[in-house]
C-alpha cells in the first residue's frame, strides 16, 4: 500500500461530498426506483464483480416489496442472501425462490466481530472457490453464475464493508482499492470510520502479494 495514504486522503474528501453512510449504512445512497413507497425498491441494488467474485449490495427489503428484490436477485444469479441487520422480512419466500438466507447481523456503527467475519469468509470461499484452494468448477460459467447478495439497512455501511473485506482477502486488493471499487458503483458507501477499520484489517485467510490475501495462487 505504498500510495494508500495519498489515495486515502483523496477518498476522505469524497466522503465530505458524498455525505455518505454512517455506522450501518444510513444515507441517501443511489437514487430511488419508482419512489420510496413500500411497493418499490428505494435504492437500486449494486453489482460488484471481479474475475472471481460476484456480489450484489442492497438496502433492506420489506415484506411488502420482497418480491421485487427477488426479481433483482434472480436477474443477478443470486444464490445466497446475507442479512447484516435486524430482520425486516420473512425468509421463507427466499427459500421458495431457491436462495439461502444467512443471518450475519452485527451492531450498527461497529466493525464486524470475529464470528461474523469467519462466517462471511467461509461462505465466500465455499461459493466461489469450492471450499478448496482453487476456483470452483461453476464459477464464471454462463448458466452457473453464482452471486452473493448482502444487505444492511441502507446498503451503505455494514454490507459494503463485508464486500470490501472479501475483495481484500480473495482479490489481493488493499483497503483503498477495494473501497474505491465499491464507491465507483455505489455512491456514499463506507464512511471514514469504516475506511480506517479496513486500512487496519488483518487478513484471516491465505496470504498473497499485493493486498491482503488470495486463495488463488
Amino acid at each position: 500500500m505504498a500510495n494508500s495514504s495519498n489515495a486515502a486522503s483523496a477518498m476522505m474528501s469524497v466522503d465530505a461530498n458524498n455525505n455518505g453512510a454512517t455506522g450501518g449504512g444510513t444515507g441517501n445512497g443511489n437514487r430511488s426506483i419508482g419512489g420510496a413507497s413500500a411497493m418499490s425498491i428505494s435504492s437500486k441494488p449494486t453489482p460488484i464483480t471481479t474475475q472471481h467474485l460476484r456480489f450484489l449490495i442492497m438496502d433492506a427489503p420489506r415484506q411488502t416489496n420482497l418480491h421485487l428484490y427477488i426479481k433483482e436477485c434472480r436477474r443477478n444469479h443470486v444464490t445466497d442472501i446475507v442479512r447484516v441487520c435486524e430482520p425486516t422480512y420473512l425468509g421463507s419466500e427466499l427459500t421458495s425462490a431457491g436462495m439461502q438466507l444467512h443471518e450475519m447481523a452485527y451492531e450498527d456503527g461497529h466493525s464486524p466481530p470475529e464470528p461474523i467475519l469467519n462466517q462471511w469468509l467461509t461462505l465466500v470461499e465455499e461459493r466461489f472457490f469450492g471450499g478448496g484452494g482453487g476456483l470452483s468448477a461453476s464459477a464464471g460459467r454462463g448458466n452457473e453464475l453464482k452471486t452473493i447478495a448482502v444487505h444492511c439497512v441502507a446498503g451503505l455501511g455494514r454490507a459494503p464493508v463485508l464486500v470490501a473485506i472479501a475483495l481484500m482477502e480473495f482479490e489481493r486488493m488493499d483497503a483503498v482499492e477495494a473501497v474505491m471499487m465499491i464507491r465507483s458503483q455505489r455512491r456514499g458507501a463506507i464512511n471514514e470510520k469504516q475506511l480506517r477499520y479496513l486500512e487496519g484489517y488483518k487478513c484471516r485467510r491465505r496470504s498473497g502479494g499485493g493486498g491482503c490475501g488470495c486463495v488463488i495462487c
